[in-house]
């Protein structure tokens, strides 16, 4: 017999490479030392519970079982019990000796039996191995299902008090309510019961003094002499008709009305949305997942609405309300806060809107549940009234000398070209859809064109080298001009740009005169301001013109 001791520890003859821990007990049916993994998996598997174990103890030795020593095998066939079953019949699939080998196997298929036991050994050794694999990844699938399942227990015991809260709360509201609307009717019902009690009394009252007239009277009809009567006959009507001419000034009925009304939802549709304002789904929305979509531009004062669409964390449509949306727009210059109103429409959407309140670059910030949606904080711009934003790293090739952009409502861009004398209008995508104008002085015409405004479907063109304004479509036509050669009041010299401020008047840099020159849309002259006044600093040549967002007006000139 051999001996294992205890005084190390031994690797787990059982896994792969030992990873699970040392060996804890001996299989003395396998002949295996095994880690407390496999010694659990012997315990519970049908093929390995009657095996033997002896566990490894501090202090103990074990003495390995004989049948770990080989043990000889002997032919039963008379002659050969003395030869050892040395070899394997591959054709009988049997133990034989060497002498069966010449006389009753010489034609089979014959194998050393040692080298057909370490094949089967291997192969078993192999089997086990897998055995042990799968016996691991069940033992750790298992582990991880009694996790699940610990964690869906965990959250039934969140929503059961989510709900249990929301449902006190809702309660507690409704008798809140309750009771405020019976306090109202009491004080209703007081207000007009004390009323006809005041008008009963009153009533009464009259009643009272009516009859005390009425019987005195009847009493002295009937008991007074002629002369008493001559006495009280003057008096006693008198009286009477002044009491009767107070109940003529008394309304009989009170004016006021029995009902109390009671004001309230239909009780059908109050338990229809009460069925649907809270939902038990078995998944939740993910802010991650959750996408959200914007108008291209912000513009100062004006309502920026934002699209929010929740999904859940499979990346499939959230299809229910009621998750906390919040949104807002921080200014990066001073860190101002415009906050959002949400619109929860019930079937996972939500629709934001901002209105930003000043100019420049700022972060719009969207959370679901006080988490970030995705791609959430996002950077923005806000422009004015009438800026208009491009897509960053878009390049359009035009050619011509381009001077001035402006883009229209639909999304088209029109370019200024100074060289080719004319106006080219692209798509979003940078593809030219058409060219308005051409060389010269008529109408629709330009001569190295500058500045360009769009309001609307109208665009207002600075044809400098005609020394007008001209007032077309978007879509070409010409409308009107105004101003021609010169100095004076309705006259330019090499207009260079033109903008428009908030009351909507056109400014107009008239750069050969060094002045700025207010316009209304009609071309009615305003205002002029000169650059080049005696005693100022002045401005010589205005070029491009800008207005700050308070409506300052700005002058880049020599």
């Amino acid at each position: 017999m051999s001996k294992i001791g205890s005084d190390c520890e031994k690797s787990c003859d059982g896994c792969i490479d030992g990873s699970t821990g040392p060996a804890v007990v001996f299989c003395c049916t396998c002949h295996h030392l095994l880690c407390k993994l496999c010694h659990d998996h012997h315990k519970h598997s049908k093929i390995f519970y009657h095996h033997q174990q002896v566990g490894l103890d501090k202090d103990s030795v074990i003495l390995l079982p004989s049948i770990m020593k080989p043990t000889k095998h002997f032919c039963s066939l008379p002659h050969h019990e003395k030869e050892e079953l040395k070899f394997f019949c591959e054709t009988c699939r049997s133990l034989i000796c060497s002498d069966c080998t010449l006389v009753l196997h010489k034609d089979h298929r014959i194998a050393d039996m040692c080298n057909i036991a370490m094949v089967h050994r291997d192969a078993m050794r192999e089997a086990l191995v897998c055995a042990q694999e799968v016996t691991l990844k069940l033992t750790k699938a298992i582990y991880a299902n009694g996790k699940m399942a610990e964690q869906v227990y965990n959250s039934k015991g969140n929503a059961t008090l989510i709900i249990t809260q929301a449902f006190e709360q809702l309660h507690q509201s409704i008798e809140e309510r309750k009771n405020t609307l019976l306090s109202e009717m009491e004080a209703i019902s007081l207000s007009k019961t004390t009323a006809l009690t005041l008008h009963k009394e009153q009533l009464m009252k009259m009643q009272d003094e009516i009859g005390h007239y009425t019987e005195m009277t009847s009493h002295i009809i009937q008991t007074h002499t002629d002369h008493e009567m001559l006495a009280l006959g003057y008096l006693l009507p008198t009286e009477l008709k002044a009491s009767l001419k107070k109940i003529e000034n008394v309304s009989l009925t009170p004016n006021l009305s029995t009902d109390i009304y009671v004001s309230l939802l239909h009780i059908d549709s109050l338990i229809k949305k009460l069925s649907t304002f809270s939902h038990v789904i078995d998944s939740s929305p993910s802010p991650s997942q959750s996408t959200w979509s914007s108008e291209s531009v912000a513009k100062v004062k004006e309502r920026y609405c934002v699209k929010v669409e929740s999904m859940s964390s499979n990346g499939e449509e959230y299809p229910y309300g009621g998750v906390l949306v919040k949104a807002e727009m921080r200014s990066s210059h001073d860190g101002a806060v415009v906050p959002g109103e949400v619109e929860d429409h019930g079937d996972g959407t939500y629709t934001i809107t901002i209105t930003p309140q000043t100019v420049g670059p700022h972060q719009l910030l969207i959370t679901m549940d006080g988490q970030y949606v995705h791609n959430s904080p996002s950077d923005l711009h806000v422009g004015t009234r009438y800026s208009t934003l491009c897509k960053p790293e878009q390049v359009i090739c035009c050619g011509g000398y381009p001077r001035a952009i402006a883009i229209h409502h639909s999304g088209d861009i029109y370019v200024t070209c100074w060289s080719d004398n004319s106006i080219r209008i692209f798509d979003h995508a940078g593809q030219q859809n058409r060219i308005i104008g051409s060389r010269g002085c008529g109408d629709g015409q330009f001569n190295s064109p500058i500045g360009l405004l769009i309001i609307g479907d109208v665009m207002y063109v600075a044809d400098y080298g005609n020394h007008r304004i001209q007032k077309l479509t978007t879509g070409g036509q010409f409308l009107k001009r105004f101003g021609q050669y010169g100095s004076g009041q309705g006259q330019f010299q090499c207009p260079a740009s033109v903008i428009v401020d908030q009351r909507d008047r056109l400014i107009v840099s008239d750069s050969g005169n060094h002045r700025v020159v207010i316009l209304d849309q009609a071309g009615t002259w305003l205002l002029t301001i000169n650059g080049n006044v005696p005693g100022s600093h002045g401005f010589q040549h205005t070029h491009d013109l800008a207005l700050d967002p308070q409506w300052n007006i700005h002058v880049a000139a020599k």
